[in-house]
């Protein structure tokens, strides 16, 4: 049902837990599913320079959120903002149809801090 990179992730997540005086927050939630996403971004000269998440969910949106760190990690502001869900579910080797919104709430969260970060900074 799931990849070895979901797996993977979802065994061992990448960027996992609470950043101290982040320059963004970002978070997300889906009621359907209870999941939740919370994304903090370090950002120097306009690229995230750190990221960590916390999830609340099923594993596909703990893969989802440690896969969605490492897409985003180095990127300008504007290249993070064009990560896509299916960038995501593409990285993981594919998500089940039913888990895809999974991939959506690490895109939603990962542009909510930006968001966040660029009212901030206005």
């Amino acid at each position: 049902m799931y990849s070895e990179k979901v797996m993977d992730h979802f065994m061992n997540p990448r960027n996992v837990g609470e950043m101290e005086n982040p320059d963004a927050i970002g978070e997300v939630g889906n009621p359907t599913c209870g999941d939740l996403m919370k994304m903090y971004l370090r950002i120097e000269d306009n690229i995230i320079k750190d990221i960590k998440f916390q999830t609340f969910g099923c594993g596909a949106a703990i893969a989802t959120s440690s896969m969605m760190t490492e897409l985003a990690m180095g990127k300008t502001l504007d290249e993070a903002l064009e990560l896509t869900r299916d960038d995501v579910a593409d990285s993981l080797d594919g998500l089940p149809p039913v888990k895809m919104h999974c991939s959506n709430l690490s895109a939603d969260a990962l542009k909510a801090a930006i968001e966040d970060y660029r009212k901030k900074h206005q």
